[in-house]
């Protein structure tokens, strides 16, 4: 689907973006990959990775601007949304920026997407965005449902919106890997709590299941990827098995566990070999045998979370993981 097309991915200089670029080139080699984003010295940084590729374009822009976005989406066939505010206290003290990013800027996107006749349009959602309780996590559920809903709008158009939601990204900047390896030299590691869990996902991973939506979708899908949890006490024994683990309680917005399908949407949520899958409960979608397909219906009351997880990352597999990506964590 996405040979010789043309893909442009918001918020692209990001730690998806820099993931998803180079793996989509090598496997699909498309004609063209947009960075939409807008701070011009990590486009500048990100060029320089790709010198020579005249595949890989950038374009300085931000979702809150609907114009620059019509001028961006010439052309292009695919769109990934990775652009967002994200991190819970940054969020929490700037609201309003907050929602200009994660719901005005979603409504942008929809608009100048179904306008300029983009076909197939993929979202990266959170954990977060399920049973939310905090602004994050509250502007990203909105932000979900406006690209499950732009499926209606797109009408005629024939734009088709997913969403796909994961967890804690292993390695990530700002993630909890990279923070216990800062600081392990120091002897002492805080925990927020003893009960914590967390999803373990790689951003290949990550990478992957946006691929799977795009050759999947019909319009209003989110896609939850099957991942391992682990305890974060156990993170932090395997990163520093001789520091101590001080408990220094939970932060504002935190959740003790991840969870990405709740009980509400268990009514609408379908069962496969390595995902499921919420329909939208709009337009009688949900039992719309092209979006189903060969998914089971989940029990009611299911719920998927890091803490009644059935699969659980391994010591070893911690470990083995991290011997594999010393290079890159942290760094994206």
């Amino acid at each position: 689907m996405l040979e010789n097309s043309t893909i442009l991915v918001t918020g692209g200089t990001g730690s998806f973006g820099n993931t998803f670029i180079p793996m989509t080139l090598e496997k699909f080699n498309p004609k063209k990959i947009i960075v939409f984003s807008r701070d011009e010295m990590k486009q500048w940084d990100m060029a320089k990775k790709f010198e020579g590729d005249h595949r890989v374009r950038f374009f300085i822009g931000d979702i809150r601007d609907r114009e620059r976005l019509y001028r961006a989406l010439d052309g292009v066939d695919y769109v990934v949304h990775a652009a967002a505010t994200k991190i819970v206290p940054t969020a929490e003290y700037n609201p309003f920026e907050c929602v200009k990013t994660n719901v005005n800027g979603a409504m942008n996107l929809i608009d100048a997407c179904i306008d300029k006749g983009v076909k197939r349009v993929v979202a990266l959602s959170t954990d977060k965005a399920s049973s939310p309780i905090n602004l994050y996590g509250a502007t990203k559920l909105a932000s979900d449902k406006l690209f499950v809903s732009g499926n209606a709008y797109s009408g005629e158009h024939g734009t088709q919106f997913a969403v796909v939601r994961y967890g804690n990204v292993m390695g990530s900047r700002g993630s909890v890997i990279p923070f216990f390896m800062s600081i392990r030299d120091q002897g002492e590691l805080p925990i927020t709590d003893t009960r914590m869990t967390r999803f373990m996902i790689s951003l290949e991973q990550g990478v992957e299941l946006v691929w799977h939506a795009f050759n999947d979708m019909e319009g209003g899908e989110i896609y939850v990827k099957k991942i391992p949890s682990m305890k974060v006490t156990d993170v932090a024994r395997v990163l520093a098995p001789e520091a101590d683990q001080k408990v220094v309680g939970i932060r504002p917005g935190e959740k003790i566990h991840e969870q990405m399908v709740g009980a509400e949407d268990s009514y609408f949520t379908y069962e496969y070999a390595e995902h499921y899958k919420i329909l939208p409960q709009i337009n009688g979608w949900d039992v719309d045998p092209r979006r189903i397909k060969d998914g089971k219906r989940v029990d009611e009351d299911f719920v998927y979370s890091s803490g009644n997880n059935s699969e659980w990352m391994t010591d070893d597999e911690l470990r083995g993981w991290i011997d594999a990506n010393q290079g890159k964590i942290g760094k994206i």
